[in-house]
């Protein structure tokens, strides 16, 4: 398992800056300083933050050009501004969380000498029993991580199966993704990677982070085939 670190802002290909100075360069009054501008962190950061790039990402989103980790940055952090979450590295990581998932593979937990990618959450958190610590770092930060995309681009599927099938809630993904990224903040490896701010906030805020990613969901989002992974992480042993 990789580590899913926040670096949306720091991987933009040349298409993502042409489309900041096409977008911005006319009211800036001249694209060669904003491209200098952009290679100031502080600079950048405020450049990200016009509403103008958000208007031209939706506007024109069935054909740009721009990367994954651009489009999910200005959508998310517009999103989260809005919604009281102001802090820009979490935003930053949450992006880097949809970027991710948005391929399917991608939100299978692997874990090293297991045969089977671990699908459910009972079987995660059983393996937290037998595996090595810097493993057990990446199981958490996984269950922390799926509990949030799921809760935050699927919550319409979670009730409909709640309601069904007597499937675990929303309050159950809640609670499974606060304790297990507040988990994850504590670890050696957190504090390696810069992840322990984060996560820590990510635990103390799940809730208001769910429901920002509810909003950009229903307003903004398109992950293409509306169901999560089929019986993503819901088994009998959890009900």
């Amino acid at each position: 398992m990789t580590v899913i670190k926040p670096n949306c802002r720091v991987q933009f290909t040349p298409d993502d800056v042409a489309f900041i100075v096409e977008t911005l360069g006319p009211r800036a009054g001249a694209g060669d300083c904003l491209v200098q501008l952009l290679a100031d962190e502080q600079s950048r950061d405020l450049i990200l933050d016009d509403e103008a790039l958000l208007h031209a990402v939706l506007a024109h989103r069935s054909c740009l050009r721009i990367s994954t980790a651009f489009y999910f940055y200005i959508l998310v952090r517009h999103t989260f501004r809005r919604s009281g979450l102001a802090d820009r590295p979490m935003a930053d990581y949450v992006a880097a969380v949809l970027a991710e998932f948005s391929q399917i593979e991608r939100t299978r937990c692997v874990v090293k000498g297991q045969e089977q990618p671990l699908d459910y959450f009972v079987d995660m958190l059983a393996a937290l029993e037998s595996v090595d610590d810097t493993t057990r770092f990446h199981i958490r930060a996984h269950i922390g991580n799926q509990s949030l995309f799921l809760s935050g681009v699927f919550p319409d599927r979670l009730r409909f199966r709640t309601e069904r099938c007597g499937a675990p809630g929303l309050a159950f993904y809640e609670e499974i993704g606060r304790s297990n990224f507040r988990a994850a903040s504590d670890h050696r490896l957190a504090r390696r990677y810069e992840l322990d701010g984060i996560f820590n906030t990510l635990a103390e805020r799940f809730q208001e982070t769910r429901r920002a990613l509810n909003d950009l969901r229903d307003r903004l989002l398109s992950l293409g085939d509306p169901e999560p992974p089929p019986d993503v992480l819901i088994k009998p042993a959890l009900q």
